[in-house]
């Protein structure tokens, strides 16, 4: 999974989501770093699908996220499915070939967060 256009708070808000739900590289508590001199940042997870660990819980995001799952059609799912617990999610594109699919997303605050 990839992100860009976010701010390290929006990153790890979507991060700490998916952490809930899935076993990841990342640390649900692992602190991310600004880009240097205002360069655009992606930031990339990459989460094990065997099983949901809890549902990801609704999050609040200061601004929309772009979002890449890339993975074979179970795993993009899966993580699709968690991201629209937490976050309103709007399909941006995709590409699929014979084993895997690509998926762009828009994530925006998910459902019952205020401003």
């Amino acid at each position: 999974m990839e992100l860009t256009g976010s701010s390290k708070e929006d990153a790890n808000a979507v991060f700490g989501a998916l952490c809930t739900a899935f076993a990841s590289d990342r640390e649900v508590d692992e602190e991310l770093h600004n880009g240097v001199d205002g360069r655009p940042m992606v930031w990339s997870a990459t989460y094990d699908v065997h099983g949901i660990q809890e549902q990801a819980a609704p999050a609040r995001l200061t601004a929309p996220v772009s979002v890449t799952l890339q993975g074979g059609y179970r795993a993009v799912d899966q993580v699709r499915e968690q991201l629209e617990v937490a976050f309103a999610v709007q399909e941006e594109g995709s590409a699929s070939g014979d084993q895997e699919r690509e998926l762009q997303l828009r994530l925006e605050s998910g459902p019952g967060t205020s401003p």
